[in-house]
Parts: C-alpha cells; structure tokens; sequence
C-alpha cells in the first residue's frame, strides 16, 4: 500500500512537471534534474525525564503528545550545556529543540532569563506568540525590538525572563547599555538564534562579532549561556555555527519528523535571446519571472502551491505575474493566487515570503 501511494503521489508530480514544461523544446527544457523521494515514517520518543510535568502538560494540549528522536537529541545537548545547531528539514519542528530546554530552565528557575534572536519581526512576533500561547506558568516572554513602546521597554528589562529581539537591537539597545540590564545578562542561561543561515556575507560578519561581545557581556555578569541555532537550509551546520559564534556546536541533521513522498526537480531559467549583459555575458530570465509562469500552470491544474520567496515585495510581483497569466485563461482564476506572509496561507494556492 505505500509503494502505490509513493507510485501514485510521483506519477501525480511527473505529470504537473510536463504541464509546466509543455510547448518547451527538449534542447530548451529548463528541468536539468529530477529525483523521487520515497516517503518517510516519523521516529518517536519519550519526553526527557529533566523536562518539567507542567512544560510537558503545556505541549500535550497544543497536540504534541511525543517528540520526535531529532528533538528530544538537540534539546538534551542544550539542557546538557553543549551549545546546538539543528539543521533539519521545514515544518521538521525545530522550534521545538528550543522551546524544550528553555522553558524547562525558566520553569525551574524562577530567575533564569533567555534571549530569542530573529532576523525578521515576522519570525520573532511569530516565535512569541507560540511561547505566549504555551502559557507555562512564570514564563514572561515580551519583545524587545525597535516597535517596543518606550514605557514597556523598562518592563521587559525589570521582568521579561525570555526577550524575543533581533541583532539591531541587540546591539542598540541592549549591549550598548548593558548595565540596565545586569539582572538579565546575569542569570541569562540560552541564546537562541533563529534563521541563523541568513547571517552571511557582511551582515553575518557584523552578526559574529556581535554574538562574541555578547558572549563576553554575559561572562562579565557571571554567565555562560547555552547558544541555540535553528536553520533548515545549512550545508555545514557545525561549521557554519562555529564561524558565527566563535564556539564549537553540536549539529543535529538528523531529521526524524515524517514526510509524504516528494518529487524534487531542478528548474534553471531559461537564457533570454534578445538580452546580454556586461562584456556580452548571457542573461536568464529572472527567477521571479519563471515562479510566477510555473505557479500559473500548476493553478490551472488544480494542484495547491506554495511559491517560497525571498521577499515581501517578490512575494507581491509573483503573484501579480501569475495573475495576469491566469486572467489570460479563464477570468475567475486569478482569485485563486493570494500574496501572503510567514506561516499565514489564508487561501489553497499562494505564494509567499516565508522560507
């Protein structure tokens, strides 16, 4: 029964993929790669034995009953004192690697303090609002980012035991005055960096450097916090996070969560004619371009489609291509297409600026 739901699923994907290629010559085909994964049956485990009932009662009633073995690994490390870096698949529930550890420490610690860094206030409203809805008892968890009203700022440096903020804020308006936050830093047990593969290039060297003064600050008070990454998309996690954070880590890539089968195919955008760039270079045409065209085809089969892309606004002008694609075919399927960001996917086909 699964390999014919595994033979059904592929036959369903190989079929949409000669939609969206149809009237495309073979030398031009711009599918340089197709793969079938079989499906994959999750692997369960027991809650740790150093997580606390009342953490444990908290994710049973949102209808966790059992972590997966990739969880219950990264957040052991972490609880153990090795600082982490999971790096598994999306909706693999890294978030819960974590969430674990830190809210077993505060739960357990009426003084201990954590610090969430995102790297977009989408990702850090959305984080908060899980642990707000966790509602483990003693856990204040508020946000700290240039949005904080001035009169609730003071409040979360005297009473937020987990602070949920971003690098530039970290560094203007936390680091910069340390000392108004000496209760925090002193007692501070994790740093969890969120997203950590968009720390490249100079931003990510700017980001280094900050989480290394971070380090010494908290030492400064008398603490040693655990740091935990979370990224999905990290060809070498445990290097990758040694270099941002100047530790050694323990990566966690094992991913246990369970997943349907999946037909994967590498599409390269074909080279414009018409179109040369600098020293006569060959143009393609643009990423953008093609998810819209490809999203419209899919939409005039039928098939649910999530376009993931880097931006709001890309998010806005794919849909606005595949639309006025789909209007071209039949006037009632534009409404079909919805913008929309992280984790918000209000209508069956969209694309959107999560990742």
């Amino acid at each position: 029964m699964l390999e014919q739901m595994n033979d059904a699923s592929h036959t369903r994907a190989r079929t949409l993929l000669a939609r969206a290629t149809a009237g495309i010559p073979d030398d031009r085909n711009p599918v340089t790669h197709v793969a079938d994964l079989p499906e994959r049956p999750e692997q369960v485990t027991d809650w740790p034995s150093w997580v606390p009932d009342e953490v444990v009662a908290a994710f049973r009633a949102t209808g966790i009953e059992r972590p997966w073995t990739h969880q219950t690994a990264g957040a052991s490390a972490a609880a153990d004192g090795d600082d982490v870096i999971v790096a598994t698949g999306t909706a693999s529930g890294k978030s819960l690697v974590y969430q674990l550890p830190v809210l077993s420490a505060l739960a357990g610690d009426p003084s201990a303090t954590a610090l969430y860094l995102a790297p977009t206030k989408a990702l850090g409203a959305d984080q908060l609002r899980s642990i707000t809805e966790l509602d483990v008892d003693g856990v204040r968890a508020a946000s700290y980012d240039g949005d904080t009203p001035r009169e609730e700022r003071e409040w979360v440096r005297k009473h937020g035991r987990w602070v949920f903020s971003n690098p530039d804020m970290l560094h203007r308006g936390i680091l910069s005055g340390h000392a108004r936050w000496a209760a925090f830093f002193r007692k501070l047990r994790y740093v969890v960096i969120d997203e950590c593969h968009s720390y490249r290039g100079v931003f990510g060297s700017h980001v280094a450097l900050l989480l290394r003064r971070l380090s010494r600050v908290a030492r400064h008070y008398g603490a040693e916090p655990v740091f935990v990454l979370a990224s999905a998309t990290t060809a070498d996690p445990a290097e990758f996070a040694e270099r941002l954070t100047g530790r050694p880590c323990t990566a966690v890539t094992e991913d246990a969560s369970p997943r349907g089968p999946r037909t994967v195919a590498l599409w390269e955008p074909p080279l414009l004619d018409d179109l040369t760039g600098e020293n006569g270079a060959p143009v393609r045409r643009s990423a953008g371009a093609e998810a819209a065209r490809i999203l419209a085809e899919l939409v005039i089969e039928g098939a649910r489609t999530l376009a993931f892309v880097r931006s709001r606004r890309g998010a806005e002008l794919t849909s606005l291509g595949a639309k006025r694609i789909l209007a071209e075919v039949d006037p009632a399927l534009p409404d079909a297409v919805a913008p929309t960001g992280r984790a918000s996917f209000p209508r069956n086909v969209g694309s959107s600026s999560g990742s």
